[in-house]
């Protein structure tokens, strides 16, 4: 199997454990390129990324270029000589110019079962379906998003009550995997290229500000799924006695006490009893509320926001 000089692009903490399989590889991880650092936190201070922290504590050589088109990168990476370029979640699209210089190709680790889920969020926009399944997809780039022919996949269950930031840790870890053994396949020169089916493409956009807010005449199923989706990042949000609450946590759940059916609309709690938070939702289906963190305080389970808020049946969520 050939050596090979490989030029690694990722940014957030779904890129590390694929930079750590590559780094104890059998072959030469050459740099790290990754997003400029951007302002993060309360205090909006510019921070790296998680994969230029990553290349800073392993004495890692790093580009941080604005655009991937730039002159002066693009001469940095044909300085470099990559053999193969590995990209995970880095964040922009590949120029042609980039595809084109290493001599073995680009390829990508993406968190979904292509031609599934092509696009910016596929694992979010997996679980708002409630999909049963998903997996990680190895694949050389081309200039169509998410659309060059596939080296690997592998499947992955999703649970009923993965968040996106469970399951994207598990895809992570597999991905890392898959990928390392596609590079050890291009190395032996025996990695296959299995063309898409285009015709049964579905896509993950990104997600949109509006889709944090909770719209209460949704059925309970699709709240949950929409809540897990945004769990950790950004956040699911409805509205309570004027001010934001964020739900990080519930279950569809059948009514329990409290309000009657014919009593309640989509919105209204329905029962507070016990310390268990049930929320009218549409469809005639209810929601019991887990985990909620009222504005600018800290996450509670349902049983201490009740205690510390006493909310009570047929007061209306999303005002």
């Amino acid at each position: 199997m050939k050596r090979l000089n490989i030029l690694f692009m990722g940014t957030p903490h779904f890129a590390l454990p694929s930079l750590e399989q590559l780094h104890r590889s059998e072959h030469r991880l050459a740099a790290v390129v990754t997003q400029p650092d951007r302002p993060r936190g309360r205090g909006k201070q510019l921070s790296p990324s998680p994969v230029k922290q990553w290349a800073l504590e392993h004495g890692l050589p790093f580009l941080q270029p604005a655009r991937l088109k730039e002159g002066s990168f693009l001469r940095q990476v044909e300085a470099i000589a990559p053999d193969l370029i590995a990209v995970v979640a880095y964040g922009m699209i590949l120029p042609p110019e980039l595809l084109q210089l290493p001599p073995l190709g680009c390829i990508n680790l993406h968190a979904s079962l292509l031609p599934a889920y092509r696009g910016a969020a596929p694992i979010e926009r997996a679980l708002m379906e409630g999909a049963p399944e998903t997996g990680v997809t190895v694949m050389y780039m081309a200039e169509e998003l998410d659309a060059g022919d596939i080296i690997l996949q592998e499947r992955q269950p999703i649970g009923f009550t993965d968040t996106a930031g469970e399951l994207g840790e598990r895809l992570a870890q597999a991905g890392a995997r898959l990928l390392r053994r596609a590079v050890d396949e291009i190395a032996a020169g025996t990695a296959r290229r299995i063309p898409q089916d285009h015709s049964r493409a579905s896509y993950a956009p990104p997600l949109r500000t509006a889709e944090e807010r909770l719209e209460w005449t949704d059925d309970a199923l699709s709240l949950h799924n929409r809540i897990r989706a945004l769990n950790p990042r950004p956040g699911a949000y409805t509205t309570y006695r004027g001010r934001r609450l964020k739900i990080w946590r519930a279950l569809p759940a059948d009514a329990a006490g409290g309000l009657l059916p014919e009593q309640v609309e989509p919105g209204q709690i329905a029962s507070v009893e016990g310390g268990r938070l049930i929320v009218a939702a549409g469809g005639g289906s209810y929601l019991e509320l887990l985990e909620l963190q009222p504005e600018g305080k800290r996450r509670l389970g349902a049983a201490e926001f009740c205690r510390g808020y006493r909310p009570a049946a047929g007061e209306r969520l999303g005002d």
